[in-house]
């Protein structure tokens, strides 16, 4: 089953590829321009077909695409009768509307995928918190398995010795937050020594520092995946049962599935802003250190939470990998950094202000943007941003993340 996981990822990601480059294919066309070759995949071509005026391929790797529109820039070369229909000739707003054809349908196949998940399996809270149902004494050791039962104890334990009551809402660990009783149990367990937790009682924010108390358990190794017995941290705390998830009807799918997606484009946004402040992180685990649950993935990361999925039978989950998935790939081409989507859009932008300022001043249209002065600034973002893919490969590679 993980075979066929990462199988239906690789589909997965085809599809989504193929849908982002027919948005801008479809608007393109409708507005006029020509779109000379649109193809799925890159490397060498598998086949490829001409209908119209435009050439359909297939490449044999499926990760990325191409829609080729005539007259991208100003550096394109046009053939007779293609420079009136020129991309970089049209007005802003029609520039503005085929640059955005493919993040659109990111987004839209999304909510699809999202209205599925609503209908078929429902919707998990997007925003969990760690409610404290008790706090008592630590047991020691824990027995192997079939059974892994733990050692009888007594006393208070760290946590209720520090002051944590049961209603209290934990909302960060050593200063970084912690939104699931998974993300906190991890941190507890690789700490020594004191942790400082923030909790929320009553509406009101506490910092409570908390003894770690060692103990022994069986956990499994996040490198091989095998069970093994080791010392980690533990406080002495539980928390309250997280709701399920709510399934809805076809019709009220569509609201929560709106505002479900609109949720996670804000946390995708957020994770993506954050990308740069995992370099070390990754570094740390690809040099033999544990890997953060909360660190990025590549595709080949991506492909085995996807295994992971399917071979658990966790089809929900696996859902909203491809959910995420496009939603990133939404966010990434928004950014006005060339040659994504959102660095032509920039550039079309940046013309149509800087022309009516001329308009005001009595002085004419200038130019089209010369795009070989900004070469530099693509190249060094081309670099920047192959590193980091190399760099997230190389931890999936060594320090994979399993799911929970």
């Amino acid at each position: 089953m993980f075979a066929l996981g990462v199988a239906l990822f690789a589909l997965a990601l085809a599809v989504s590829v193929a849908l982002h480059e027919a948005g801008h294919l479809w608007v393109a066309r409708r507005l006029g321009m020509k779109v000379r070759r649109f193809a799925v995949g890159r490397g060498p071509t598998v086949f490829s077909f001409r209908r119209g005026e435009t050439e359909y391929g297939l490449g044999l790797f499926p990760a990325g695409g191409f829609c080729e529109i005539a007259g991208t820039t100003a550096l394109d070369e046009l053939a007779p009768g293609e420079y009136d229909r020129a991309l970089y000739r049209q007005r802003t707003w029609k520039r503005v509307a085929v640059m955005s054809g493919g993040v659109c349908m990111n987004f839209l196949l999304a909510v699809v995928l999202v209205l599925g998940l609503a209908v078929g399996w429902g919707l998990p809270d997007l925003h969990p918190r760690i409610v404290v149902e008790s706090v008592g004494c630590v047991p020691p050791s824990q027995g192997p398995a079939p059974g892994y039962g733990l050692v009888g104890c007594d006393g208070p334990g760290p946590a209720a010795s520090a002051g944590i009551r049961p209603g209290d809402v934990v909302l960060a660990v050593d200063g970084r937050d912690v939104a699931r009783f998974g993300d906190l149990v991890e941190r507890v367990w690789q700490s020594s020594g004191v942790v400082e937790l923030v909790i929320d009682r009553q509406g009101r924010e506490m910092r409570v520092p908390v003894a770690v108390e060692p103990v022994q358990r069986w956990v499994v190794d996040p490198r091989s995946g095998v069970e093994r017995s080791t010392t980690v941290g533990a406080i002495g705390l539980s928390a309250q049962p997280v709701a399920g998830p709510v399934r809805y009807g076809l019709v009220a799918a569509v609201p929560a599935a709106f505002a479900f997606t609109g949720g996670l484009v804000v946390a995708s946004a957020r994770t993506l802003a954050s990308a740069p402040s995992k370099v070390a992180s990754l570094w740390h685990s690809v040099t033999g250190g544990e890997r953060d649950a909360d660190t990025p993935v590549s595709v080949v990361g991506a492909a085995s939470l996807g295994g992971q999925a399917a071979e658990r039978g966790m089809w929900e989950s696996f859902v909203l990998l491809m959910v995420g998935l496009n939603l990133f790939v939404g966010l990434v081409n928004l950014l006005p950094l060339l040659p994504l989507d959102g660095g032509h859009t920039a550039v079309a932008v940046y013309e149509a202000c800087r022309n009516r300022v001329r308009r005001l001043r009595g002085l004419s249209d200038a130019g089209p943007v010369d795009f070989g002065k900004l070469l530099p600034v693509t190249y060094a973002f081309v670099v920047a941003g192959g590193a980091f893919t190399v760099l997230t490969v190389v931890a999936d590679v060594v320090a994979p993340i399993r799911l929970a």
